[in-house]
């Protein structure tokens, strides 16, 4: 067992480690490589996943609802303990909510289950995603406009992806295997952005930082389990949700809360401690997760 998630988190915190090491010797600029990402490579990938001849989107739909239910609940759950600590909840609560389904989810999912399991990856990370990009920023900034959401490239793949499968309409291979090389580029990338941003952990914040990586992964595995019930998920399904419940906070958190003034100093500590734990926390799942039934 030791062997088998080893040979998962260790590629994925190769490529992690590889991001920090360069960025404390080069410092490099990576806002207009990470626009990149999320306006092309990203988007690429999750509709050429969504448009393929072998997805079914009856297969993810319960998934796709209880990714939800864990997100949602997710919150419910970190806000009292928000108020008992004496945090801002729109400081606390959101990143206990939106984690890391896609810088860590994606490849996560597909060293830990198989290249079969990167439907299931890109399904929670299109309902988690879409929640954080309409409520999450709901609850920083109240003039929201719902047609704001249509610029999200990420959002307009997923909906055109989306009626692809639903009328099964598949691109013919010229522009099928392009899109898929675009979007094979966006794994190894997002975690080595993720390795760059951990040079921007503040420290001063680093007791908050602590609960939170503590009150992250237990809010979603909590939800999780409560959720996983509700709804028609098999085995793989089941522990594919347990792991998606147990991610460290996303680093957009950080982005919202500067872009809205929402003491992003100490929102840097929570999502870049939290992540930085999650090298405790996803092997131990893992190792839960694989185990021999």
């Amino acid at each position: 067992m030791f062997v088998r998630v080893a040979t998962i988190v260790l590629p994925i915190f190769a490529i992690v480690a590889l991001g920090y090491l360069y960025a404390r010797r080069k410092q490099p600029q990576m806002a207009a490589v990470n626009q990149i990402n999320m306006d092309v490579f990203i988007p690429a990938l999750i509709f050429y996943v969504l448009s393929r001849r072998e997805f079914s989107l009856d297969a993810y739909v319960d998934l796709a609802l209880a990714g939800i239910v864990v997100v949602l609940g997710s919150g419910l759950l970190a806000y009292p303990v928000a108020r008992k600590i004496g945090c801002d909840w729109r400081t606390f609560v959101p990143p206990m909510m939106f984690t890391n389904y896609g810088n860590l989810g994606l490849p996560l999912f597909v060293f830990a289950f198989g290249d079969s399991a990167l439907s299931a990856a890109v399904v929670l990370f299109i309902a988690g995603n879409f929640l954080h990009f309409s409520l999450g920023r709901y609850l920083l900034d109240h003039s929201l406009h719902p047609l704001e959401l249509l610029r999200s490239p990420i959002l307009l793949a997923s909906i055109i992806g989306l009626l692809f499968s639903i009328m099964r309409w598949h691109l013919p291979p010229a522009l099928a295997i392009p899109i898929e090389m675009l979007g094979q580029v966006s794994i190894p990338l997002l975690l080595f952005s993720l390795g760059v941003r951990l040079i921007d952990i503040d420290w001063r914040d680093w007791r908050l930082g602590l609960i939170a990586a503590v009150v992250c992964p237990a809010v979603g595995l909590i939800m999780a389990v409560v959720a996983a019930p509700l709804f028609t998920l098999g085995d793989l399904q089941t522990r594919q949700l347990l792991l998606f419940g147990a991610l460290p906070p996303a680093v957009l958190n950080f982005l919202f809360a500067e872009q809205f003034n929402q003491e992003p100093g100490k929102v840097a500590s929570i999502v870049m401690i939290g992540n930085l734990s999650s090298v405790l926390v996803i092997p131990l799942m893992l190792a839960l997760l694989l185990r021999p039934a």
